[in-house]
């Protein structure tokens, strides 16, 4: 049987992914006969491996039995020799597998089933479970730590806030999570809710058995069962004698959010000596969430917390009397203040269990804020008062779990509906009283109308701000005061956040569009590609449609007219609109609602598609169609309506490219779905009528036999051979690969197209007179 050896000379089996004795990770070759491409269970294909552990691997899978969906197999695979211990094994794993079926919340994968299978002979163990589409807090640090960023107080609050009630319901059903950190904490695309991945217990079932089955080696410690748990963030009790309790995972959690904010590991943030965890030299925080922290992250497990609906209670302060001193228009970002705090003992740590593996595909991240700075700028009194109103009202703002001693309804009421709204109270602050009663009226009125469209209010301060400094350039990044001075200034922002309401309202956007504006960045934009990619559109469609609808109620908002690029304003709050847009467009074009194929009728060479477009709006068609066919497009419509045309692979310029032109004809030079764009800029609704024709070219005219011409007409002439030197007959055919059964011309006239096959006229069908149909080339590009 091969083996594996760690770095000090331990002998390991092969299949093995950490020593057994020093618990130092092995290299482990991939799983034998699984990989992508194969089947398990008559079901599951294997699409890639994901992550890998000590008791086994995760792949990514397609259920064949659901169209394809995507799930997330857990291979079960202690490492116990001999039927018997394997059995036993089995038997403890099904029944925790049980137990995690019962699981059912919307922040949890749902476990669907246990199934056996064989491969290459040997029996397999699997979990199926759900695939969660985003990102873990591991890799969205990571970015941040490149960036020379971190997580902000208020971002980790909400994080709290937002998994907390999480924990409270596993907890209630009996499970304890074992293994919480950044790499088990995913961050899902589709709602920016945090999703709890990995549960312990499945590694504990596999630790217990190889602990119970497994010889230890002549002087070896023991069998990490009992040390199970990532280093620096299980409790003492769990990593030295094994044992969890509701307050292990709020140890964990703890830990966790100081990794977040501080970018450092626990074992940076403990005195190994002292026993004390340290986080102060790095973060400032605070006082009331600083000692949150501390008493969570307690070494005596009786000082902690005991259930997170008290950690809950904690982080649900009154709101603070004292208001923002913009006065409904604060800066953006803020900075905590720090209040020195005891420090708690940490626990000695000793080994990591599983290995987890984020997803390639990137999801989007929350709001960026830098790292808090130890020095207090050029104007302390000033800024530092900003400072700390801001974050006391931002955390007061973004507590919304707990009222009255409880929690929330859950997102979602229907099952089918995807949970788009954050479960927390909004956290704009209430008029100043010094403002008049008219001001107090109208910004009230304005939070109405943000809060009826579900417009987040960072987002919404955003944007209003970027325009504000716009037009008042030198007030930017200055905030207006409560003074009677500013009381004209604010009435222009007002104004601005009145239009941006109108705006939003006037472009329909879906409500979970709305709600995620502030949200979307890169990957987004990345994952949308892909996913037209698939009904064989380009970007260039997406974007022509985008860039409609934004025009058609955003133009003063363009980029042109903000004087930046286009990839500056896509990452400025106004290009925040842009993609809900394309966010729409996207889920239309999938629904089919933006989006058809054209197919010609058995025996025909073209059709007609024809349609009605709102202000604003778009559809797209595709059509495939094979290189050397000769194409004739001609668009029936109001000059408002354009049309673009694009060909197969995007490093092709477009045929035609929002011009007047109505019509384009030539000979097509690649072969695949061309995408026929039309999109209006009109205020009113207006028809439009597609024609399109493509057909291969017909064959060169041959020479045939003609009468010999004669002076005097006869009733009967004889037929004389041609004295021209050329064959009577060509049998071989014209380059064109099917020519169409078409009628030969009697006079053709050639087209000026760039990539004709052969010298034979670009024509679809016989035309009426000789006169050539217009054309434009591919290789202009308008």
């Amino acid at each position: 049987m091969q083996k594996n050896y760690c770095s000090k000379g331990h002998e390991n089996a092969a299949t093995n992914m950490y020593c057994q004795q020093c618990g130092e990770k092995l290299n482990q070759p991939a799983g034998k006969g699984i990989y992508p491409g194969v089947v398990l269970g008559d079901r599951y294909s294997i699409v890639r491996e994901i992550g890998h552990g000590g008791f086994g691997r995760t792949y990514l899978a397609e259920d064949l039995n659901r169209f394809r969906e995507h799930c997330v197999l857990k291979e079960f695979a202690p490492q116990v020799r001999g039927t018997y211990a394997l059995q036993k094994a089995s038997e403890l794993f099904e029944r925790e597998a049980g137990v995690l079926y019962k699981l059912q919340h919307p922040q949890i994968p749902r476990f669907r089933e246990l199934f056996r299978t064989k491969v290459d002979e040997e029996g397999h163990l699997f979990l199926v479970q759900d695939y969660v589409e985003g990102q873990s807090y591991r890799a969205l640090l990571d970015t941040r730590k490149r960036q020379g960023l971190r997580f902000s107080e208020v971002e980790v609050t909400q994080l709290m806030l937002q998994i907390l009630p999480v924990l409270e319901y596993i907890h209630a059903m009996n499970v304890i999570h074992r293994d919480i950190s950044p790499d088990n904490l995913m961050l899902r695309s589709s709602d920016l809710l945090p999703v709890l991945i990995d549960f312990g217990g499945v590694k504990q079932v596999a630790a217990n058995a190889e602990s119970e089955f497994t010889q230890a080696a002549p002087g070896a410690v023991p069998s990490f069962a009992t040390r199970l748990g990532k280093i620096g963030y299980a409790p003492n009790e769990q990593m030295q004698v094994g044992t969890v309790y509701p307050h292990s995972d709020l140890y964990a959690l703890a830990a966790t959010v100081l990794v977040l904010l501080t970018g450092k590991e626990p074992q940076q943030l403990i005195d190994m000596h002292a026993m004390t965890w340290n986080w102060r030299r790095e973060i400032s925080l605070s006082q009331n969430f600083g000692a949150v922290l501390d008493k969570m992250l307690s070494y005596r497990p009786g000082d902690r917390y005991q259930s997170p609906r008290d950690v809950l209670q904690v982080l649900s302060p009154p709101t603070p009397a004292t208001q923002p001193v913009a006065g409904g228009t604060p800066t953006p970002q803020a900075t905590p203040q720090a209040t020195p705090q005891a420090t708690p003992q940490a626990t000695p740590q000793t080994e990591q269990a599983t290995l987890a593996v984020s997803p390639p595909k990137p999801a989007p991240a929350p709001p960026v804020n830098p790292v808090p700075s130890q020095s207090t700028g050029n104007s302390p009194n000033f800024f530092g008062k900003i400072v700390l109103i801001g974050v006391l009202v931002a955390i007061a703002g973004s507590i919304g779990w707990v009222v009255g001693g409880k929690i929330l309804p859950k997102i979602g009421q229907k099952p089918s509906d995807k949970p788009i709204v954050s479960p927390t109270k909004d956290p704009e602050p209430p008029p100043p009283p010094k403002f008049s009663q008219a001001e107090r009226d109208r910004k009230e009125a304005l939070r109405q109308r943000r809060l009826n469209l579900g417009i987040n209010y960072n987002f919404y301060v955003n944007f209003v701000n970027q325009i504000f400094w716009q037009k008042n350039p030198k007030l930017r990044g200055t905030t207006l005061s409560d003074d009677p001075k500013d009381e004209q200034l604010r009435a222009q922002w007002d104004s601005i956040g009145d239009e941006l309401l109108r705006n939003l309202q006037q472009a329909n956007l879906s409500a979970e569009a709305r709600q995620q504006l502030g949200s979307f960045d890169k990957n987004d934009r990345d994952r949308w590609i892909g996913e037209v990619n698939k009904l064989y559109l380009s970007s260039r469609a997406l974007f022509t449609l985008t860039d409609a609808k934004y025009s058609s109620f955003a133009s003063d908002y363009s980029a042109k007219k903000l004087n930046l690029s286009f990839e500056e304003f896509l990452n400025q709050p106004t290009g925040q609109i842009w993609h809900a847009i394309a966010f729409d467009k996207v889920n239309a074009l999938k629904n089919n609602n933006a989006l058809e194929k054209i197919v010609f009728p058995p025996g025909a060479i073209g059709t007609e598609v024809k349609g009605t477009l709102p202000p604003g709006e778009g559809k797209a068609y595709i059509a495939g169609l094979d290189a050397g066919q000769l194409m004739n497009l001609n668009l029936q419509a109001d000059p408002q309506i354009l049309l673009s045309v694009y060909p197969p692979s995007s490093k092709q310029k477009p045929l035609l490219e929002n011009p007047t032109k109505r019509s384009w004809s030539g000979t097509l030079s690649s072969k695949g779905f061309y995408e026929f764009v039309v999109v209006s800029k009109a205020s009113t609704p207006i028809n439009y009528q597609l024609k399109l024709t493509a057909e291969y070219p017909p064959p060169p005219p041959t020479p045939t036999q003609t009468a010999s011409p004669s002076p005097t007409p006869s009733a009967a002439p004889s037929e004389t051979a041609s004295p021209s030197p050329s064959p009577t007959q060509i049998d071989t055919p014209s380059p064109s690969a099917s020519p169409s059964e078409t009628e030969t011309p009697p006079s053709p006239s050639p087209n000026e197209t760039e990539t004709p096959p052969s010298p034979s006229p670009n024509e679809t069908e016989t035309p009426p007179s000789p006169s050539p149909i217009p054309t434009e080339t591919p290789s202009n590009g308008i």
